[in-house]
């Protein structure tokens, strides 16, 4: 049985690409660019690179990007997006839980819950970072967004995400959060490309920073930074609150 990201994903590119929170690629492309100190030489891995929106914007400014995602539909939007742009993106259709590479990328990113968050376990949310440190060549960087569970603490997600119905194509009809769990469980009704109705039960793992910290420092990680999300707007200047839907986290794989 598909899980749920697999059913939304099978075909709905073009929608995503109008969603409200793809808007802010140049500013994060540019916290991104500036984390490396504009290093054209480092190699990118991009998880969960969707259509592609950080990969091409990287690539257009010289970087040399890999992109893997799950779904071929998202892949094949990514790569005609990449020809019409005139840039060369390496696009490959791989489960971010096994990835085929070893100490091979300067910097992976992982944004707006590119694969981890989405999982059904938190065993596959680890495996996921896991291959993301594998991943990384010595002294590389790994930037990525996770959703922020001290949000749900202070404010009730359902009336946020509500909130947002007029910059979304999901209709929310039941969510629940977990406080044992830290995942919220919702019904969500959405069309997709093709205007087909969809309703989908979906699974989504908070994290709080302290979880974070532990879990990427259990792997190696170290000189790990959190900081607020706020799309478009990636800063170091943005300390984290229980404003702060997602959280924006940056660590180093030293030698």
């Amino acid at each position: 049985m598909k899980q749920w990201y697999e059913q939304l994903f099978e075909n709905y590119s073009r929608s995503y690409d109008n969603e409200v929170f793809t808007k802010g690629t140049m500013g994060e492309c540019d916290f991104i660019e500036k984390e490396i100190s504009n290093n054209k030489n480092i190699p990118i891995l991009d998880i969960g690179c969707g259509t592609g929106r950080h990969a091409i914007e990287l690539a257009k400014r010289g970087f040399r990007v890999t992109g893997i995602d799950l779904s071929e539909s998202q892949l094949a939007r990514a790569g005609k997006k990449a020809a019409a742009a005139g840039v060369s993106v390496d696009f490959q259709k791989h489960d971010a839980r096994n990835l085929p590479f070893n100490n091979e990328f300067g910097l992976v990113i992982m944004i707006c819950e590119g694969a981890f968050s989405l999982m059904e376990t938190d065993e596959m949310n680890f495996q996921i970072l896991t291959q993301a440190f594998n991943a990384l060549a010595k002294n590389g960087k790994f930037i990525f967004t996770a959703l922020n569970g001290l949000f749900p603490l202070f404010h009730s997600v359902k009336e946020f995400i509500e909130s947002k119905n007029s910059d979304t194509t999901f209709t929310p009809k039941e969510q629940a959060f977990d406080l044992m769990t830290f995942r919220e469980h919702s019904v969500v009704n959405v069309n997709d490309d093709d205007g087909n109705a969809m309703t989908l039960h979906t699974n989504e793992r908070y994290y709080v920073p302290s979880e974070i910290t532990w879990l990427l420092s259990s792997l190696g990680f170290s000189a790990i930074d959190i900081f607020g999300a706020k799309p478009g707007e990636f800063s170091r200047e943005h300390i984290l609150t229980t404003e702060d839907y997602e959280m924006l986290v940056v660590a180093e794989k030293k030698a």
